[in-house]
């Protein structure tokens, strides 16, 4: 209650500096200017992507400027600005701008982390774990996880009737397997993970997980004064499983290609030093543990919305489902029992499904990046330092100018005719784009893909009146747990 009280106070502070400091930052560098983002978020009913959506419609303008409480914001339009923002000009634009407090261990890593030597030595060796060879080494893994996930709704029928909380329990699990391996000589089942409470309430949307992250963001000085810490009731679990998962593994000599096999090898090698600049750093149990982390909170929610979305449009869409059902079951003529990566990989009509699930409901929906030092835009807008610049992803997904009746479903947008016009031209960013791009995103799109091709062969969906989700309020992601669709027994 208190913290609750502190942070209005805050804010109600904050309203009266926008009021007297700021208000017309944007308009006396004759740039149309509106509300406050944060003020709107905190005391609306929708997500940080909606708002900034609809403010993206109402402006037939390359760029709208606002404020983030005490932070001057600018939302782009144009995808050569975005391009800029997020490829041409990274070394002014690196990062996120959410401001972790060193302290805390779990959000100043990989995800939020704003040094920019520390971050590009994480990346460059972390890179290795997504190439198209360790994810075929670890296919077994996702693809053990879909049987086991099938498995597991046809004995829990029930779970139909909240389809996210199912998809939930594969995206954690499989991950979960995907970091720490899993036993090939038992029959347990790889949903039953540890991870999966943890993961659930780090995700889910609360009012004082909102406050902090929105204190992270816009009032960084009081946030680190509060030494407040975004994920720190999780840090003692989740460091320690990991801890102690290393000091098992060292002992085995049998490669599991998960990612604790890479943390070990990393290890090995000792610091971790660019070439370039000859900056260093120890990879400690911790700082691995912080990336494993981070797999789990980037990748656990984002890909249960996006199976569930998908999974909602097939419902409203049987042709495409019927299209879907025939590509997957081809895989199994001749009595095939299993998926291989070949043949994830030739199910082009998915990838199409998936990409345009994406496309109508991003994972993410709005990204930021901080900038780094006084620069000009390829419009001719100039960024000071330390103001935020807004891509407004969800909206750029739902313009007709790029995608024609954006709010119907249409696979074919991405088939090899149509693909050139909405591909690397900065208004499909699914998993963002340019150096920051999700390090991922490949493994993502093929845990998806496992997942629903495996759930797709078994069942199938029932055929929805053209259902509509509505999201949850979140700073970045498009999030509908509830949403209902209903998936039933296939006959095969």
């Amino acid at each position: 209650m208190l913290f609750i009280i502190l942070f209005i106070t805050i804010v109600l502070c904050i309203a009266v500096f926008y009021f007297k400091s700021n208000r017309n930052y944007w308009r006396k560098q004759n740039v149309v200017q509106v509300g406050d983002l944060m003020i709107n978020f905190i005391f609306g009913k929708q997500s940080i992507p909606e708002i900034v959506k609809k403010i993206y419609n109402e402006y037939d303008e390359p760029y709208v400027g606002m404020t983030q409480a005490t932070i001057p914001t600018l939302m782009l339009k144009s995808p050569e600005d975005i391009k800029a923002v997020l490829a041409g000009d990274f070394q002014s634009f690196h990062s996120r701008g959410i401001i972790a407090n060193p302290n805390d261990l779990l959000a100043d890593n990989l995800l939020f982390i704003n040094d920019f030597q520390r971050w590009k030595i994480i990346r460059q060796k972390l890179s290795p774990v997504f190439t198209s060879a360790k994810l075929k080494s670890m296919f077994y893994i996702l693809e053990k996880c879909s049987r086991d996930f099938v498995e597991y709704l046809e004995g829990n029928l029930h779970t139909g009737q909240k389809p996210f909380n199912a998809l939930y329990t594969y995206t954690t699990s499989s991950i979960g397997a995907a970091v720490f391996g899993i036993d090939t000589q038992t029959n347990k089942s790889t949903m039953e993970s540890p991870f999966l409470e943890m993961a659930w309430k780090t995700l889910e949307p609360s009012l004082k997980q909102n406050i902090i992250i929105t204190m992270a963001n816009v009032c960084p000085s009081v946030y680190k004064m509060l030494q407040l810490k975004i994920f720190g009731e999780y840090e003692d679990f989740f460091v320690g499983a990991v801890k102690k998962v290393l000091a098992n593994r060292r002992n085995e000599t049998t490669k599991r290609h998960d990612f604790i096999d890479i943390c070990l090898d990393l290890q090995k090698q000792g610091a971790m030093q660019d070439p370039n600049t000859g900056y260093e750093l120890e990879p400690t149990d911790e700082v691995l543990a912080a990336q494993a982390f981070f797999f789990f909170i980037a990748g656990a929610d984002t890909s249960a919305s996006t199976m569930n979305y998908t999974l909602l449009e097939l419902s409203n869409n049987p042709k495409i489902l019927t299209k879907l059902h025939e590509e997957i079951d081809k895989v199994f003529e001749g009595g095939a029992k299993e998926m291989t990566y070949n043949d994830i990989e030739k199910m082009q009509y998915l990838d199409k499904v998936l990409n345009e699930a994406m496309r109508k409901y991003p994972p993410i929906g709005v990204i930021q990046r901080l900038c780094s030092k006084d620069t000009y835009l390829p419009s001719g807008v100039k960024i000071a330092k330390d103001n935020i610049t807004l891509i407004p992803v969800f909206a750029l997904h739902r313009d007709e100018k790029y995608y024609p009746n954006p709010d119907v479903f249409d696979p074919e947008r991405f088939s090899s005719e149509n693909g050139s016009n909405v591909n690397n031209n900065y208004v499909y960013l699914p998993f963002g784009e340019g150096n920051r791009i999700c390090i991922g995103n490949r493994f993502a799109r093929l845990q998806v893909k496992v997942g629903l091709a495996s759930l797709l062969r078994r069942f199938t969906l029932v055929e929805s009146k053209n259902v509509t989700p509505t999201f949850e309020p979140s700073p970045f992601g498009l999030r509908s747990p509830d949403v209902s669709y209903e998936w039933k027994l296939r006959d095969i």
